[in-house]
Protein backbone atom coordinates (compact mmCIF):
# COMPACT_ATOMS: atom_id res chain seq x y z
CA UNK A 1 0.00 0.00 0.00
CA UNK A 2 2.70 2.80 0.68
CA UNK A 3 4.37 1.93 -2.30
CA UNK A 4 1.05 2.90 -4.07
CA UNK A 5 0.38 6.62 -1.93
CA UNK A 6 1.59 10.18 -3.39
CA UNK A 7 3.96 12.20 -1.48
CA UNK A 8 5.25 14.76 -2.89
CA UNK A 9 8.65 16.45 -1.76
CA UNK A 10 9.03 20.04 -0.29
CA UNK A 11 11.31 22.82 1.25
CA UNK A 12 10.16 23.51 4.54
CA UNK A 13 11.84 24.55 7.69
CA UNK A 14 10.32 23.19 11.08
CA UNK A 15 7.87 25.62 12.03
CA UNK A 16 6.45 25.34 8.41
CA UNK A 17 5.92 21.81 8.40
CA UNK A 18 4.09 22.25 11.70
CA UNK A 19 1.60 24.44 9.94
CA UNK A 20 1.08 22.40 6.98
CA UNK A 21 0.46 18.97 8.74
CA UNK A 22 -2.28 21.24 11.35
CA UNK A 23 -3.38 22.74 8.08
CA UNK A 24 -3.46 18.54 6.95
CA UNK A 25 -5.49 17.73 10.08
CA UNK A 26 -9.06 19.59 9.94
CA UNK A 27 -8.29 21.29 13.06
CA UNK A 28 -11.47 23.15 14.14
CA UNK A 29 -9.98 25.95 16.29
CA UNK A 30 -6.45 27.49 16.46
CA UNK A 31 -5.75 30.17 19.44
CA UNK A 32 -2.31 31.47 19.80
CA UNK A 33 0.09 34.46 20.38
CA UNK A 34 3.23 34.90 18.58
CA UNK A 35 6.87 34.03 20.51
CA UNK A 36 9.92 33.49 18.12
CA UNK A 37 10.93 30.97 17.52
CA UNK A 38 7.20 29.72 17.54
CA UNK A 39 6.27 32.38 15.59
CA UNK A 40 6.28 30.87 12.10
CA UNK A 41 3.84 27.86 13.03
CA UNK A 42 0.82 30.45 13.72
CA UNK A 43 1.69 33.35 11.32
CA UNK A 44 1.83 30.79 8.42
CA UNK A 45 -1.32 29.31 9.66
CA UNK A 46 -3.13 32.49 9.71
CA UNK A 47 -2.38 32.47 6.10
CA UNK A 48 -3.91 29.28 5.45
CA UNK A 49 -7.25 30.77 7.26
CA UNK A 50 -6.83 33.93 5.51
CA UNK A 51 -6.84 32.27 2.20
CA UNK A 52 -9.69 30.32 3.08
CA UNK A 53 -7.37 27.03 2.68
CA UNK A 54 -8.76 25.99 5.58
CA UNK A 55 -11.87 26.30 7.69
CA UNK A 56 -10.34 26.85 11.31
CA UNK A 57 -11.94 29.81 14.05
CA UNK A 58 -8.62 31.28 14.27
CA UNK A 59 -8.31 33.57 17.78
CA UNK A 60 -5.39 35.41 18.35
CA UNK A 61 -5.57 36.22 22.18
CA UNK A 62 -3.28 38.77 24.05
CA UNK A 63 -1.44 36.23 26.01
CA UNK A 64 -0.43 32.71 26.27
CA UNK A 65 -2.34 32.15 29.49
CA UNK A 66 -5.26 33.46 27.37
CA UNK A 67 -4.52 31.26 24.02
CA UNK A 68 -4.39 28.06 26.23
CA UNK A 69 -7.61 29.15 27.90
CA UNK A 70 -9.35 29.71 24.57
CA UNK A 71 -7.90 26.41 23.65
CA UNK A 72 -9.19 24.88 26.61
CA UNK A 73 -12.79 26.20 26.11
CA UNK A 74 -12.92 24.99 22.37
CA UNK A 75 -11.64 21.46 23.27
CA UNK A 76 -14.21 21.10 26.08
CA UNK A 77 -16.88 21.96 23.91
CA UNK A 78 -16.00 19.26 20.97
CA UNK A 79 -13.27 20.84 18.75
CA UNK A 80 -10.06 19.54 17.63
CA UNK A 81 -7.60 22.31 18.93
CA UNK A 82 -3.96 23.37 18.38
CA UNK A 83 -1.82 26.13 19.56
CA UNK A 84 1.95 26.53 19.89
CA UNK A 85 4.25 28.17 22.27
CA UNK A 86 8.00 28.23 23.66
CA UNK A 87 10.20 29.10 26.40
CA UNK A 88 8.26 32.32 28.62
CA UNK A 89 5.15 32.09 26.64
CA UNK A 90 4.74 28.28 27.90
CA UNK A 91 5.74 29.54 31.10
CA UNK A 92 3.04 32.27 30.93
CA UNK A 93 0.94 28.95 30.54
CA UNK A 94 1.90 27.12 33.09
CA UNK A 95 -1.30 27.16 35.39
CA UNK A 96 -3.44 26.32 32.06
CA UNK A 97 -1.82 23.78 30.87
CA UNK A 98 -2.95 21.93 34.44
CA UNK A 99 -6.10 22.74 34.26
CA UNK A 100 -6.18 21.06 30.63
CA UNK A 101 -4.64 18.01 31.69
CA UNK A 102 -6.70 17.55 34.74
CA UNK A 103 -9.84 18.87 32.58
CA UNK A 104 -8.93 15.86 30.36
CA UNK A 105 -9.14 18.11 26.97
CA UNK A 106 -7.36 16.48 24.38
CA UNK A 107 -5.59 20.24 23.17
CA UNK A 108 -1.79 19.50 20.71
CA UNK A 109 0.39 22.38 21.22
CA UNK A 110 3.59 22.62 19.37
CA UNK A 111 6.69 23.74 21.85
CA UNK A 112 9.84 25.38 19.84
CA UNK A 113 11.91 24.48 22.55
CA UNK A 114 14.09 28.17 23.45
CA UNK A 115 15.77 29.12 26.95
CA UNK A 116 14.21 31.14 29.34
CA UNK A 117 15.15 34.31 30.97
CA UNK A 118 17.19 35.69 32.76
CA UNK A 119 19.67 36.71 31.04
CA UNK A 120 17.46 37.12 27.82
CA UNK A 121 17.92 34.58 25.32
CA UNK A 122 15.76 33.65 22.55
CA UNK A 123 17.99 30.11 21.18
CA UNK A 124 16.94 26.67 21.60
CA UNK A 125 16.99 24.61 24.79
CA UNK A 126 15.07 22.12 26.82
CA UNK A 127 14.59 24.67 29.87
CA UNK A 128 10.74 25.55 29.18
CA UNK A 129 9.42 22.10 28.40
CA UNK A 130 11.36 20.74 31.10
CA UNK A 131 9.62 23.20 33.61
CA UNK A 132 6.43 21.92 32.30
CA UNK A 133 7.18 18.06 32.89
CA UNK A 134 4.90 17.62 35.70
CA UNK A 135 2.01 19.48 34.00
CA UNK A 136 0.30 16.31 32.79
CA UNK A 137 0.91 16.25 29.37
CA UNK A 138 2.26 14.12 26.89
CA UNK A 139 5.87 15.37 25.62
CA UNK A 140 7.37 14.27 22.03
CA UNK A 141 10.30 15.17 21.02
CA UNK A 142 11.33 15.43 17.27
CA UNK A 143 15.03 14.91 15.58
CA UNK A 144 14.07 17.19 12.58
CA UNK A 145 11.51 19.24 10.20
CA UNK A 146 10.29 15.73 8.87
CA UNK A 147 9.30 13.87 12.39
CA UNK A 148 7.93 17.36 13.53
CA UNK A 149 5.53 17.14 10.31
CA UNK A 150 4.37 13.44 11.10
CA UNK A 151 4.37 14.04 14.87
CA UNK A 152 1.86 16.44 14.46
CA UNK A 153 -0.54 14.00 12.52
CA UNK A 154 0.15 11.76 14.97
CA UNK A 155 -0.73 13.68 18.37
CA UNK A 156 -3.95 14.33 17.20
CA UNK A 157 -4.69 10.53 17.03
CA UNK A 158 -2.49 9.94 20.34
CA UNK A 159 -4.14 12.83 22.74
CA UNK A 160 -7.82 11.84 20.89
CA UNK A 161 -8.04 8.33 22.05
CA UNK A 162 -10.93 8.19 23.92
CA UNK A 163 -8.80 5.68 26.81
CA UNK A 164 -6.45 8.72 26.70
CA UNK A 165 -8.18 12.09 26.47
CA UNK A 166 -5.14 14.16 27.89
CA UNK A 167 -2.90 17.19 26.01
CA UNK A 168 0.12 17.07 23.84
CA UNK A 169 2.79 18.77 23.22
CA UNK A 170 5.17 17.94 20.41
CA UNK A 171 9.13 19.34 21.08
CA UNK A 172 11.05 21.09 18.34
CA UNK A 173 14.71 22.59 18.77
CA UNK A 174 14.25 26.13 18.28
CA UNK A 175 16.16 27.72 15.50
CA UNK A 176 18.16 24.31 15.11
CA UNK A 177 14.83 22.63 13.79
CA UNK A 178 12.29 25.46 13.71
CA UNK A 179 14.26 27.79 11.52
CA UNK A 180 16.33 25.28 9.46
CA UNK A 181 15.23 24.52 5.87
CA UNK A 182 14.85 20.70 5.03
CA UNK A 183 13.41 18.17 2.42
CA UNK A 184 9.97 17.29 3.66
CA UNK A 185 7.88 14.26 2.44
CA UNK A 186 3.82 15.58 2.41
CA UNK A 187 1.44 12.79 2.38
CA UNK A 188 -1.93 14.20 0.43
CA UNK A 189 -4.44 16.09 2.13
CA UNK A 190 -7.59 13.38 1.99
CA UNK A 191 -5.05 10.78 3.22
CA UNK A 192 -3.92 12.24 6.40
CA UNK A 193 -8.07 13.95 6.83
CA UNK A 194 -8.90 10.37 6.36
CA UNK A 195 -6.35 8.63 8.67
CA UNK A 196 -6.78 11.53 11.38
CA UNK A 197 -10.36 11.04 11.22
CA UNK A 198 -12.91 12.69 13.09
CA UNK A 199 -12.70 13.89 16.98
CA UNK A 200 -13.92 10.96 19.70
CA UNK A 201 -15.38 11.23 23.18
CA UNK A 202 -15.01 9.39 25.72
CA UNK A 203 -18.83 7.96 26.88
CA UNK A 204 -19.52 9.26 30.59
CA UNK A 205 -22.72 9.29 32.98
CA UNK A 206 -24.32 12.56 34.20
CA UNK A 207 -25.93 13.39 37.14
CA UNK A 208 -29.14 12.78 35.13
CA UNK A 209 -28.21 9.31 34.55
CA UNK A 210 -27.82 9.81 30.95
CA UNK A 211 -24.15 7.99 29.10
CA UNK A 212 -23.35 10.80 26.59
CA UNK A 213 -20.26 12.20 25.25
CA UNK A 214 -17.75 14.00 27.33
CA UNK A 215 -18.21 17.30 26.44
CA UNK A 216 -19.71 20.84 26.95
CA UNK A 217 -23.64 20.44 25.13
CA UNK A 218 -26.30 22.40 26.62
CA UNK A 219 -28.03 19.58 25.83
CA UNK A 220 -26.57 17.12 28.29
CA UNK A 221 -25.33 19.35 30.77
CA UNK A 222 -21.92 18.52 33.20
CA UNK A 223 -18.96 20.27 34.81
CA UNK A 224 -15.25 19.90 33.70
CA UNK A 225 -12.77 20.39 36.56
CA UNK A 226 -15.30 21.10 39.09
CA UNK A 227 -14.08 21.43 42.84
CA UNK A 228 -13.11 18.42 44.07
CA UNK A 229 -11.02 18.59 47.90
CA UNK A 230 -10.15 16.18 49.76
CA UNK A 231 -12.27 13.43 48.92
CA UNK A 232 -12.01 13.15 45.20
CA UNK A 233 -8.73 15.30 43.99
CA UNK A 234 -6.54 12.02 44.09
CA UNK A 235 -8.68 9.72 42.47
CA UNK A 236 -8.32 12.41 39.80
CA UNK A 237 -4.67 12.36 39.29
CA UNK A 238 -4.36 8.74 39.57
CA UNK A 239 -7.13 8.51 36.39
CA UNK A 240 -4.40 10.90 34.81
CA UNK A 241 -1.89 8.83 35.17
CA UNK A 242 -3.72 5.34 33.99
CA UNK A 243 -4.17 7.50 30.98
CA UNK A 244 -0.22 8.20 30.45
CA UNK A 245 0.00 4.03 30.57
CA UNK A 246 -2.61 3.77 27.92
CA UNK A 247 -0.63 6.71 26.04
CA UNK A 248 2.40 4.40 26.06
CA UNK A 249 0.92 1.53 23.96
CA UNK A 250 -1.10 3.73 21.49
CA UNK A 251 2.06 5.63 20.76
CA UNK A 252 3.55 2.54 19.62
CA UNK A 253 0.35 1.51 17.54
CA UNK A 254 0.45 4.91 15.90
CA UNK A 255 3.91 5.16 15.34
CA UNK A 256 3.14 1.51 13.68
CA UNK A 257 -0.02 2.44 12.02
CA UNK A 258 1.51 5.80 10.29
CA UNK A 259 4.49 3.79 9.26
CA UNK A 260 2.27 1.37 6.73
CA UNK A 261 0.85 5.02 4.89
CA UNK A 262 4.14 6.91 4.81
CA UNK A 263 6.59 4.63 5.03
CA UNK A 264 8.37 6.25 8.12
CA UNK A 265 8.63 5.29 11.47
CA UNK A 266 10.56 6.05 14.56
CA UNK A 267 11.80 3.46 16.14
CA UNK A 268 8.96 2.07 17.80
CA UNK A 269 7.69 5.49 18.89
CA UNK A 270 8.91 5.86 22.53
CA UNK A 271 12.28 5.28 21.68
CA UNK A 272 14.72 5.49 18.71
CA UNK A 273 17.90 3.02 18.92
CA UNK A 274 20.59 3.59 16.56
CA UNK A 275 23.89 0.95 16.81
CA UNK A 276 22.40 -0.62 20.06
CA UNK A 277 22.31 -4.14 19.32
CA UNK A 278 26.14 -4.94 20.23
CA UNK A 279 27.29 -1.42 21.95
CA UNK A 280 29.60 -1.37 24.86
CA UNK A 281 29.23 2.55 25.30
CA UNK A 282 25.97 4.73 24.46
CA UNK A 283 24.62 8.19 24.87
CA UNK A 284 20.91 8.94 25.44
CA UNK A 285 19.97 12.32 23.96
CA UNK A 286 16.31 14.01 23.15
CA UNK A 287 15.96 16.27 20.02
CA UNK A 288 18.31 17.47 16.90
CA UNK A 289 21.26 16.42 18.29
CA UNK A 290 20.82 12.42 17.63
CA UNK A 291 21.32 13.56 13.92
CA UNK A 292 24.79 14.92 14.84
CA UNK A 293 25.60 11.34 17.17
CA UNK A 294 24.38 9.16 14.44
CA UNK A 295 27.33 10.62 12.28
CA UNK A 296 29.84 10.66 14.71
CA UNK A 297 28.92 6.43 15.84
CA UNK A 298 29.16 6.01 12.17
CA UNK A 299 32.73 7.08 12.55
CA UNK A 300 33.80 5.38 15.56
CA UNK A 301 32.11 2.30 13.60
CA UNK A 302 34.64 2.63 11.41
CA UNK A 303 37.36 2.83 13.51
CA UNK A 304 36.10 -0.56 15.56
CA UNK A 305 34.22 1.05 18.72
CA UNK A 306 30.90 -0.18 19.60
CA UNK A 307 28.76 2.83 19.80
CA UNK A 308 25.08 3.64 19.53
CA UNK A 309 22.66 6.43 20.46
CA UNK A 310 19.42 5.99 21.61
CA UNK A 311 16.99 9.18 21.16
CA UNK A 312 13.96 8.97 23.68
CA UNK A 313 11.29 10.42 21.56
CA UNK A 314 8.31 10.35 24.29
CA UNK A 315 9.79 11.82 27.55
CA UNK A 316 6.20 11.86 28.73
CA UNK A 317 4.90 9.47 29.34
CA UNK A 318 8.53 8.00 29.96
CA UNK A 319 9.27 4.81 28.67
CA UNK A 320 11.01 2.40 31.21
CA UNK A 321 10.88 -0.76 30.12
CA UNK A 322 12.34 0.68 26.62
CA UNK A 323 15.07 2.23 28.24
CA UNK A 324 15.85 -0.40 29.80
CA UNK A 325 15.98 -3.36 27.67
CA UNK A 326 17.93 -0.74 24.98
CA UNK A 327 20.29 -0.39 27.63
CA UNK A 328 21.08 -3.83 29.61
CA UNK A 329 24.18 -4.76 28.08
CA UNK A 330 26.19 -1.24 27.65
CA UNK A 331 29.27 -0.70 30.00
CA UNK A 332 28.86 2.80 29.92
CA UNK A 333 26.09 5.64 28.84
CA UNK A 334 26.38 9.47 29.01
CA UNK A 335 22.84 11.18 29.40
CA UNK A 336 23.00 13.97 27.58
CA UNK A 337 20.33 17.08 28.93
CA UNK A 338 19.50 20.51 27.40
CA UNK A 339 18.50 21.96 31.06
CA UNK A 340 19.48 22.34 34.29
CA UNK A 341 17.84 21.29 37.47
CA UNK A 342 19.84 23.53 39.53
CA UNK A 343 20.65 21.76 42.88
CA UNK A 344 19.43 18.58 42.12
CA UNK A 345 21.79 15.56 40.83
CA UNK A 346 21.59 16.18 37.15
CA UNK A 347 19.09 17.22 34.93
CA UNK A 348 15.71 15.81 34.49
CA UNK A 349 16.29 13.05 31.38
CA UNK A 350 19.83 12.06 33.45
CA UNK A 351 17.33 11.68 36.85
CA UNK A 352 14.51 9.79 34.76
CA UNK A 353 17.26 7.00 32.93
CA UNK A 354 19.01 6.60 36.57
CA UNK A 355 16.01 5.93 38.02
CA UNK A 356 14.48 3.91 35.57
CA UNK A 357 18.16 1.91 35.67
CA UNK A 358 18.13 1.54 39.30
CA UNK A 359 16.72 -1.49 40.37
CA UNK A 360 18.13 -3.44 37.15
CA UNK A 361 20.90 -6.26 37.93
CA UNK A 362 23.06 -5.28 35.32
CA UNK A 363 22.90 -1.87 34.21
CA UNK A 364 25.41 0.83 32.68
CA UNK A 365 27.60 3.18 34.55
CA UNK A 366 25.75 6.58 34.31
CA UNK A 367 27.08 9.97 33.71
CA UNK A 368 24.94 13.15 33.19
CA UNK A 369 26.40 15.73 30.03
CA UNK A 370 24.59 19.18 30.77
CA UNK A 371 24.81 21.23 27.31
CA UNK A 372 23.93 23.32 24.45
CA UNK A 373 22.71 26.06 27.26
CA UNK A 374 21.10 28.72 25.49
CA UNK A 375 21.36 27.50 21.90
CA UNK A 376 24.91 26.68 22.63
CA UNK A 377 26.40 24.99 19.51
CA UNK A 378 28.39 21.60 20.59
CA UNK A 379 30.75 20.81 17.49
CA UNK A 380 31.41 16.99 16.95
CA UNK A 381 34.37 17.20 18.25
CA UNK A 382 32.80 18.14 21.26
CA UNK A 383 29.92 15.18 21.03
CA UNK A 384 32.66 13.02 19.79
CA UNK A 385 35.16 13.76 23.39
CA UNK A 386 31.74 12.56 25.31
CA UNK A 387 32.18 8.90 23.26
CA UNK A 388 35.81 9.22 24.30
CA UNK A 389 35.40 9.59 28.02
CA UNK A 390 32.98 6.62 27.78
CA UNK A 391 35.48 4.94 26.32
CA UNK A 392 37.64 5.36 29.62
CA UNK A 393 34.92 4.81 32.00
CA UNK A 394 33.97 1.12 30.36
CA UNK A 395 37.58 0.64 30.76
CA UNK A 396 38.15 1.60 34.09
CA UNK A 397 34.97 0.50 35.24
CA UNK A 398 34.18 4.34 37.14
CA UNK A 399 33.32 8.06 36.62
CA UNK A 400 35.17 10.53 38.13
CA UNK A 401 32.65 12.91 38.09
CA UNK A 402 28.85 12.16 37.94
CA UNK A 403 27.74 15.51 36.54
CA UNK A 404 29.50 16.84 33.99
CA UNK A 405 29.30 20.27 31.24
CA UNK A 406 30.22 19.89 27.69
CA UNK A 407 31.46 23.13 26.34
CA UNK A 408 31.23 25.33 29.62
CA UNK A 409 33.91 27.90 29.79
CA UNK A 410 35.16 26.83 33.59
Amino acid sequence: MEHQIKRDTVAMNGDEAVAFAVKQCDVDVVAAYPITPQTIIVEKFSEYVANGEVQTQYVCTESEHSAMTACLAAAAAGARTFTASASAGLALMHEMLFVTSGSRVPVVMAVANRALSAPLNIHGDHSDAMAERDSGWIQIYVENAQEAYDSIIQAFKIAEDTTISIPLMVCLDGFTISHTLERVDILPDDLVKHYVGERGYPMVLTHEGKTVPFKLDPANPMTMGPNALQNYYFEFKRQQEEAMKHALKRIREINSEYAKISGRGYGNGLVDKYQLDDAEIAIVVLGSTAGTLKVIVDQLRQEGIKAGVLRIRSFRPFPVEDVIHALKDVKAVAVMDKSMSPGGLGAAVFSEVRNALYDSKQRPILVNYIFGLGGRDNSPRDLRKVYEDLLHIARTGQAEKAVNYLGLRE
